[in-house]
């Protein structure tokens, strides 16, 4: 087996640079229509509340692992993208298929990747931009040369389907990207990062797994997704203006340098609010909330990835990314755009 560690020059500062993406999301697709047979609800109270119309179940014996794999076998037929040398594996994901080995070993077999670093993240639904930025500082350092970072969840698989506070949002999905080290000269693609955790808010979402208390108060022990809804919204309108603002602060940059934001897709109410106080029109978010519901890591490369592929996204444009959840947790990175080059 050999080494992914890469020596490096102390002085040395490399860039690093996102040359492909692909996501996946499962068949089956579970509407308002659909949940208004299982629970106690309708499409104009969901839609209303939430924005969501839909959302996609992974099948039986499907799991987070196979969800990654379809995204990273798009992201390779799409852009010719060769994975043999990649030495550095994140999956941010809240799903694994089991406590251990770890999702990201499960998708390094797959496809035979045989010099990589390999883990999954718990952030939530943080997960994907705590990936990008901890894949990006780890080429930047010189210590690793690429980097598949991948944000997928299967939520359907604990979700409580008698909650008809909690099993409207939920569904699952994976996004992938691939970053590369570029040109030292280049100008850089990842330009600030903005992140933070109050972990007393822990209660107002979590899954259990080996506790049965958490601050001294007892807890679900199902293993079900728990979440406080109201708690939650109140978090991610007060915290994200702040974040969002710190990175500007780093910048220099103003909302009106901002071509396209991409918040983490759990409700559209909280989209709507956030751009609302940051004065961001709704028309420059990317998000799939209506059509996936909430796929927690999976929500932010599943939104770049459409726009990618439907050429929304320019070389040049500025794009903001952020992702909030369950910790509490969040973080922000501010990106410039370099367009990518599809082979199909």
């Amino acid at each position: 087996m050999e080494s992914s560690v890469q020596p490096v020059s102390s002085s040395t500062i490399y860039r690093s640079r996102l040359t492909a993406i692909g996501s996946y999301v499962p068949e089956r697709r579970l509407t308002n229509a659909d949940l208004e047979r299982m629970v106690e609800t309708n499409d104009e109270w969901i839609v209303q509340r939430t924005g969501i119309r839909e959302r996609r179940i992974s099948a039986p014996g499907e799991y987070t692992s196979h969800l990654c794999i379809q995204a990273v076998q798009q992201l390779v037929d799409r852009y010719g993208a060769v994975l043999e040398d990649v030495d550095l594996l994140i999956v941010g994901t809240s799903t694994p298929d089991f406590a251990f080995p770890a999702t990201a070993c499960r998708i390094q077999a797959h496809f035979g990747m045989k010099r990589t670093t390999s883990f999954d993240l718990s952030a939530a639904c943080a997960g994907f931009v705590y990936g990008l930025h901890l894949a990006n500082g780890m080429i930047a350092s010189g210590l690793h040369r690429k980097a598949l970072v991948i944000g997928a969840d299967a939520l359907s698989k604990i979700v409580d389907y008698t909650d008809r506070t909690s099993c409207v949002l939920f569904g699952d999905g994976a996004g992938a990207v691939l970053l590369e080290r570029d040109d030292a000269d280049a100008s850089p693609q990842f330009i600030a990062y903005t992140g933070g955790t109050d972990g007393t808010g822990g209660a107002h979402i979590y899954r259990s797994l080996l506790a049965d208390h958490m601050e001294g108060s007892p807890v679900n022990t199902n293993g079900k997704l728990v979440q406080n809804g109201r708690e939650v919204y109140k978090f991610a309108v007060q915290t994200i203006p702040k974040g969002v603002n710190d990175l500007l602060s780093q910048t220099g940059l103003s909302t009106d340098n901002i071509d396209w934001f991409v918040p983490h897709s759990a409700n559209l109410r909280i989209i709507d609010s956030v751009c609302e106080k940051m004065g961001i029109p709704l028309e420059r978010t990317l998000h799939t909330i209506e059509k996936y519901g909430n796929t927690s890591a999976a929500t932010i490369p599943l939104a770049l990835e459409e726009a990618a592929r439907e050429q929304k996204l320019k070389d040049g444009d500025t794009v903001l990314l952020f992702g909030f959840g369950g910790g509490l947790v969040y973080g922000g990175l501010l990106l410039r755009w370099k367009a990518l080059a599809p082979k199909v």
